[in-house]
Order: structure tokens, then sequence, then C-alpha cells
């Protein structure tokens, strides 16, 4: 059984080179190059991966693209920045399959100081802490990596575009009943020569927090 491994990239050419040979083969990988001005998409294809072209910016435009291009009955979602070991998506993806989850997800461990920017951590644990007030969802982290059925993921039709995609996706599972599972995850530093859109600075995080409390407000 292959499971479709989605994504989401955007300058991320040389974190790929290292990333892609490293993708268990249980994932059949889709890039979604989405706006990159370097080699992205050839470095993608260049090592077998699919890529899907999606050229409206946010990472909920570039997730979603990457869904409705996967044709597996499971899929699941991870940064193409290096920053995690994609080995780790196959005890979520047993939790799926065999049936003790409908959602895993990771939640990140750094393997350094410095790894997760303070004013990333911290308006992580802030969203964080309204979803465990407001839906009563037992996480610690915003699900950064995630399996589920392809299936019940459109089913669940998220609509936000931009970076509080994985917040509403969080909301409308655990809404819907979903069953839940979370794991530790090591976070690692981002591939050399590349930078985080949303914690490589305190204005993206800034930007970020702003798409999730939206998100909350709804």
């Amino acid at each position: 059984m292959t499971t479709d491994l989605i994504l989401p990239c955007r300058d991320e050419g040389r974190a790929l080179q290292d990333l892609l040979p490293r993708v268990p083969a249980d994932f059949s990988v889709i890039v979604v190059d989405n706006g990159s001005s370097d080699d992205t998409a050839d470095v993608a294809r260049g090592l077998g991966a699919r890529v899907v072209t999606e050229p409206r910016p946010g990472y909920g435009a570039a997730v979603h693209a990457g869904l409705l291009a996967a044709t597996a009955e499971h899929v699941a979602f991870m940064d193409g920045d290096g920053s995690f070991d994609p080995d780790e998506l196959l005890v979520m993806l047993a939790d799926v399959v065999e049936g003790r989850a409908d959602i895993a997800v990771g939640r990140r461990r750094p393997v350094s100081s410095g790894v997760w920017p303070w004013h990333a951590r911290l308006g992580n644990t802030l969203i964080v802490a309204w979803l465990r007030r407001r839906i009563a969802l037992d996480a610690h982290d915003i699900a950064p990596m995630r399996v589920c059925r392809r299936a019940d993921l459109l089913a669940l039709d998220v609509q936000d575009r931009r970076f509080g995609y994985p917040v509403e996706l969080l909301q409308k599972a655990s809404r819907a009943g979903w069953r839940f599972v979370e794991h530790d995850v090591a976070y690692h530093p981002r591939a050399a020569g590349t930078r985080s859109k949303v914690s490589g600075s305190v204005r993206g995080t800034a930007r970020t927090a702003h798409d999730f409390w939206k998100v909350l407000e709804r």
C-alpha cells in the first residue's frame, strides 16, 4: 500500500536534495511548488517526485492543491524544509491504517536550542491553549506532520488557504468526532541556505498568528 506524501514547498530546492532520498518507500511524494523562484520543481522531478504547481500564495493553498492531486487512500503532510524526519511518519500511518486513529499528528520536540525561535514557540503555545480550551482537543502542537484518509479530509471541507489551515483542520476534525493521536517528532534545523516564511522572523510569526486567530474567531 502506497501513501501520498504532500510537501508544500516554496524555494526549498536545497532542502529537497537531502530530504527526498530519505523518504520511505511506503510514500509517493507530491511536491507542491508554491511560487518558488529557485530550482524546487526541477530538483523534485529529478529525484522522482510528482510536481504540482499552485500559483496562489499560502500554505493552505499549497496543501489543498496537493490533496486534490493525490490519489492514494491515505495522505501524509510534512514541511519540505528538512526540519522533520520522514521516517517518523510511519508510526502515524500505522495508527490510521490499523484503525487506532482517524488522524495522527506530530508534536515538535526541538533537537537543540535555537531550532524553534521564541516568538514562533510562543505563538504556537497560545493557539494550542485556545484550541484545548475551546474544543477540548488534547493537542500540544498544530499538526506540523499529519496522516489521515484522503476522502475524510476532503469531506471536512477545510477552507482556509493561508497559514490558518491546520487550525481549521483540527477544529473541524474535532467537531466531526475524529479520533486523534499525537506523537513526539524530532524538530531539526532547516536545511542550510533556506529560510522559514513563518518562524524566520517576528513579522512572519505575527502574520501567521493573525491567520490562526481569524480561523479561531469563526
